[in-house]
């Protein structure tokens, strides 16, 4: 497993950017001349500021959920996990971001699953040292490499 690097957000100012209320996928739209909302990364992309970190992937275990090695990933510690989410969790020293799997919680058993059939899931034993450390709310893709 490779290490991530956190980042702490600067929370504490706003930048309002001009937003169109929706981007066809198909047909081009006139909608692009009336951008009067705005959007603001610190209040519409972050719940909990105080407990919300970034890190930037490294590694190619979840790929087939369209997070790519250089995206930055937005991490919520305020929230707790639920089955199918995918997790930063620290496991016997070192961090790793899966999907975690608690269908078996209640046999004692819980799972981190990567998203690439090259990795093999992780069962997580009573001797790991483990923690979900943050849940990924949202992943900043990194289109233009």
């Amino acid at each position: 497993m490779k290490e991530l690097e956190f980042l702490k957000g600067e929370f504490s100012t706003s930048l309002d950017l001009p937003m169109a209320d929706y981007i066809k996928a198909g047909f081009p739209s006139p909608s692009q001349d009336y951008m009067d909302r705005t959007f603001d990364l610190n209040r519409d992309l972050i719940e909990h500021p105080e407990a919300t970190f970034y890190a930037k992937v490294s590694g190619l275990s979840m790929i087939e959920a369209g997070i790519d090695e250089g995206d930055i990933l937005v991490i919520d510690r305020a929230l707790e996990a639920k089955n199918g989410d995918i997790v930063v969790a620290f496991i016997d020293g070192e961090f790793t971001m899966k999907y975690i799997d608690l269908s078996e919680k209640r046999q004692g058993r819980i799972w981190l699953r990567p998203a690439n059939k090259k990795f093999p899931p992780f069962l997580i034993t009573p001797e790991d040292e483990f923690t979900v450390w943050g849940v990924v709310s949202r992943v900043i893709k990194m289109l233009r490499r």
